[in-house]
């Protein structure tokens, strides 16, 4: 299994809040900007290979060398994912996953 990085872009619409989320414009997009919400589509990031198709929602905020990551864990299988946080995620968001930050991985 490769740990390819595939670049995906695009404009989408969140399947769990409705709102039309623009690329992003410096790397890949993985998740709404308003909600946080995001689709388990990847097995690697970008590969469109996951079979799950479960609503990750974002249980946590982490900090480490890569800067400020998402926790995700998939409704549907429950695998826990992670990814950077946007230059326009909507920051309330953020501030309440990092006050609660209670994931329990």
């Amino acid at each position: 299994m490769s740990r390819k990085f595939t670049v995906i872009d695009e404009e989408f619409v969140c399947e769990v809040c409705g709102a039309n989320v623009p690329p992003l414009g410096y790397t890949s997009r993985n998740h709404c900007r308003e909600c946080l919400c995001s689709l388990h589509l990847d097995n690697n990031p970008g590969d469109r290979a996951s079979d799950c198709a479960g609503i990750l929602r974002p249980i946590g905020v982490e900090n480490n060398k890569k800067g400020q990551q998402l926790v995700f864990r998939c409704d549907k299988c429950g695998q826990i994912k992670k990814n950077i946080v946007a230059d326009d995620d909507v920051f309330d968001m953020i501030v309440k996953l990092s006050a609660k930050n209670v994931y329990g991985v």
